[in-house]
């Protein structure tokens, strides 16, 4: 509940999940004897479903009599997992009772909206921050309840490895909020400075992930690690054909060539190719992806040409 700008709960038997689904938050709610319930949407695949499960598409009449029948809403908080829906405030404030959270992994208001580690990346924004803030009717502009931050370890360079390590410290977070209010702590309701909000733009791979020759090497590096594993790698074009990019390496050991050659592959190994730039740095590049996902790094001739798709 809420009360004097303060958020807590008197008791609390449920957690409802309500977006995306990880099993790892089951087991934190079994730890703390905490119910767990799930309420998804048809765009997220559950698979081997162990709690409780209510699929709706949209927020309607059946989703608010769901609710009415299945639990008490003074004992109930409900945890937003990256959910698809957008929350009204008869939902919030009548039907849940403001009893809505959700769990967001940037440092908001600055990293509201989505695709927020590739965003990082390419800012090279080495900072983590987990917090919980209350539902509103905006997107992740609710008011903050708790936050920590943290610097993300040396060996964080691309998505797969910055997800690992933030949902570790996300389930550590959500785990000590859930004690917080076992034990009755009162949150102070932290309004976010709005004039700060930045809002991202969730990335499509395939769309956005286009790579810009005329951008600085270290730019260029961050691109491409911002769209490696687990997403299908930076586009570019080797000749007529698409091709995708992974794992780069900023490399200083070349000899600095006029911006014009940016693109070019100025050398080749077995195992990787040297690409020149705009700039004195060049990168190595590892793996080169053609249509049917085979690394075709071994037939790149010495000299070939990277091509923007606007420049083409």
């Amino acid at each position: 509940m809420i009360k004097n700008n303060y958020f807590f709960f008197n008791k609390i038997k449920n957690i409802v999940v309500l977006g995306e689904w990880n099993q790892n938050i089951k087991e934190i709610n079994d730890d703390l004897k905490l119910k767990t319930h799930l309420i998804t949407s048809p765009s997220f695949k559950i698979k081997n479903k162990i709690v409780k499960t209510k699929v709706f598409s949209k927020l309607n009449k059946s989703f608010v009599n769901y609710i009415k029948d299945n639990f008490d809403i003074n004992e109930t908080l409900f945890v937003s997992f990256g959910p698809r829906w957008i929350f009204k405030k008869d939902i919030i404030n009548k039907l849940l009772k403001n009893n809505l959270v959700n769990f967001h992994c940037t440092r908001l208001p600055l990293d509201a909206g989505g695709a927020g580690i590739s965003w990082r990346i390419m800012r090279n924004d080495r900072l983590g921050n987990c917090l919980v803030h209350l539902v509103d009717t905006g997107v992740d502009t609710g008011p903050i309840l708790k936050n920590y931050e943290f610097i993300f370890s040396k060996n964080c360079k691309i998505p797969k490895d910055f997800e690992e390590e933030n949902n570790l410290v996300l389930l550590n977070f959500y785990k000590e909020f859930l004690k917080d209010i076992i034990k009755k702590k009162k949150f102070n309701i932290q309004q976010q400075i709005r004039y700060l909000r930045r809002y991202n733009p969730r990335l499509n791979t395939k769309i956005n992930g286009w790579i810009n020759w005329f951008n600085s090497s270290n730019e260029i590096y961050n691109f491409i690690n911002a769209f490696d594993d687990p997403f299908s790698g930076a586009s570019t074009f080797l000749g007529k054909n698409k091709v995708r990019l992974k794992g780069v390496h900023l490399h200083g050991g070349e000899i600095k060539g006029h911006s014009f050659s940016s693109g070019i592959i100025t050398r080749r190994n077995e195992k990787w190719i040297i690409v020149a730039t705009t700039d004195h740095n060049s990168l190595i590049i590892e793996k080169v992806f053609n249509s049917q996902n085979k690394n075709i790094l071994k037939n790149l001739k010495r000299v070939t040409g990277f091509i923007h798709p606007q420049i083409n």
